[in-house]
C-alpha cells in the first residue's frame, strides 16, 4: 500500500540516456497491455486478494471494487475468488497468502506496502503461484519469477486534481473570499514517506500552475486510517488559514471536516459528493482493475508478469471522478481535459524542474533510492530532460524532495 522509501543525493555513474533505457527494460516499463486477451479460460482460475483494512477504508474499498470488477470482466465466479480483509502488515499476511495458495489460488494480490516481505516469503515457498503486490519496491531486485510489484502514475492524477484546486482558489481570489492575500491550501497526509511526498507535491504543482502564489501546509497523522486524527488534522489546517484541503489518508475524516466548515475539498480514492455535496470538487484514484486483468490473463496464458508494472492514464489506471459542478469553479472539466492531453502527449511533465525550487535553487541532478536497501542508499539519477522521472525506474514512487512553497507542520515516519 504505502511506499516508505526516503531518497538522498549521490554521484551519477551512468549516462542518463543509457541508464534510463536499461532501467525501463529491467522493470518492464508500463508493462503488458492491461486487460489483454487471455490464451486460456479465465473462468477456470482461482485468485485471491489480501487487504490491510476493509470497505470502511477508502483505500481498501478501491482495491476491493477493482478486484471484483476484474473478476466479473474475466467471468471468474464468486466462488473462484477469495478475499481477506483487515490483514495486518505482519506474519498474518504470510498466513493469508499461504492459505490462499493451499486453497488453489494461482494469483494472489496484496494491497499494503508492509505486506511485501511476507508476500516474498510466500512466493519463495509456493513457486507455482504468482504473487502480485501493490506499491512494493523489491520485485525488480529480488529476481523471483513469481513475485511482482505494481503501482500507477497517480502523481498525474493528483496533478490534475491540483489544477481543479487552483481554479477554485482563483475563483475565491477573484471573489475576495480568500482568508488572506494569497491562496493557501492544507493537506492531510498519513506519513512523511515518498509516496505521500510525491502525491502532495504533484497536487501542489497542479494548483501552482493556475495560481503561482499558492502555498500549502501539510500535517501528518501517523496512520493510514484514523478518522479522528484526519478530521483533527483538517480542522487544524482550516484554523491555520487553509482555503482548500486535500488528503492522502484513507477515511472520511478530512472531507467531513471540510463539509462542516464549508471549505472546498479534493478527496482521494473516490467521490465524497454524497456525504459532502457542497464542498467536494473532484477525486483522483488508481483504478486497479486493468492490472488485475493483465496479471490474471498473463498467468492463464503462461506468460511472464512484469516484475514492476506501472499503470498510466493511457492504461486507464489513473482516473478522476466526475467533477462536482456545485462546488468546482466554472470550466474545471474543460481545463482538466486540456492538461490531461498535455500529460499524455508529453508536452507537460508533473515534476518539471523549471516549476519548482528546493531551498531557493533549481535542480539539475538528483539521485534516488530506487534499488531498495536497509539504509535507503541513493543509487539512480532521476532528473533528465528537465524533469524528475517519477515511477519510471520502478513503479512505486521515490520522489521525496521538499520543495519551496510547501510547509510541513510536523513529520511522521
Amino acid at each position: 500500500m504505502k511506499n516508505i522509501m526516503m531518497n538522498r543525493r549521490q554521484a551519477l555513474t551512468l549516462g542518463m540516456g543509457s541508464a534510463m533505457t536499461m532501467a525501463l527494460a529491467a522493470c518492464g516499463g508500463n508493462g503488458g497491455e492491461a486487460g489483454g486477451e487471455a490464451a486460456g479460460d479465465a473462468s477456470s482460475i482461482k485468485v485471491g486478494l489480501i487487504c490491510l483494512h476493509d470497505e470502511n477504508s477508502t483505500y481498501d474499498l478501491n482495491f476491493l471494487n477493482a478486484f471484483k470488477e476484474a473478476c466479473a470482466n474475466l467471468d471468474i465466479a464468486e466462488d473462484s475468488y477469495m478475499i481477506k480483509t483487515n490483514i495486518p502488515e505482519g506474519q498474518e499476511c504470510y498466513d493469508a497468502a499461504a492459505e490462499f495458495a493451499d486453497a488453489g489460488c494461482k494469483v494472489i494480490f496484496a494491497d499494503s506496502f508492509g505486506h511485501e516481505d511476507y508476500m516474498i516469503q510466500a512466493a519463495k515457498e509456493f513457486p507455482e503461484v504468482q504473487f502480485c503486490h501493490a506499491t512494493g519496491t523489491k520485485a525488480h531486485t529480488e529476481g523471483l519469477d513469481n513475485y511482482h510489484n505494481a503501482f500507477a502514475s497517480i502523481y498525474e492524477g493528483r496533478y490534475l486534481a491540483g489544477v481543479a484546486a487552483g481554479l477554485k482558489l482563483q475563483e475565491l481570489k477573484d471573489a475576495g473570499k480568500l482568508k488572506a492575500d494569497a491562496p493557501k491550501m492544507g493537506y492531510v497526509g498519513a506519513y512523511t514517506y515518498a509516496e505521500v511526498v510525491s502525491g502532495y507535491t504533484s497536487f501542489f504543482l497542479g494548483a501552482k500552475s493556475i495560481v503561482p502564489d499558492v502555498t500549502m501546509d501539510v500535517t501528518f497523522t501517523g496512520s493510514w486510517y484514523d478518522e479522528t486524527a484526519e478530521k483533527e488534522g483538517a480542522n487544524k489546517l482550516i484554523e491555520g488559514g487553509a482555503d482548500l484541503i486535500s488528503q492522502h489518508a484513507d477515511s472520511m475524516g478530512a472531507p467531513t471536516a471540510c463539509e462542516n466548515a464549508g471549505v472546498p475539498n479534493i478527496s482521494y480514492n473516490g467521490s465524497t459528493k454524497d456525504a459532502c455535496p457542497t464542498t467536494f470538487i473532484v477525486s483522483s484514484r488508481i483504478n486497479w482493475a486493468p492490472y488485475y486483468e493483465y496479471a490474471i490473463n498473463a498467468a492463464i496464458a503462461g506468460e511472464a508478469i512484469d516484475a514492476d508494472w506501472t499503470g498510466t492514464l493511457a492504461t486507464g489506471s489513473v482516473e478522476l471522478t466526475e467533477v462536482n459542478e456545485d462546488a468546482a469553479a466554472a470550466g474545471t472539466q474543460e481545463k482538466i481535459d486540456e492538461v490531461k492531453a498535455g500529460l499524455e502527449d508529453g508536452s507537460i511533465h508533473v515534476f518539471d524542474t523549471a516549476n519548482f525550487t528546493v531551498d531557493g535553487k533549481a535542480l539539475d541532478s538528483y539521485e534516488a533510492d530506487v534499488d531498495t536497501d536497509a539504509d535507503y542508499t541513493p543509487d539512480t539519477e532521476v532528473i533528465a530532460d528537465g524533469y524528475f522521472h517519477e515511477s519510471e525506474f520502478r513503479s512505486a514512487p521515490y520522489f521525496d524532495l521538499q520543495i519551496d512553497g510547501i510547509n510541513l507542520l510536523d513529520t511522521k515516519f
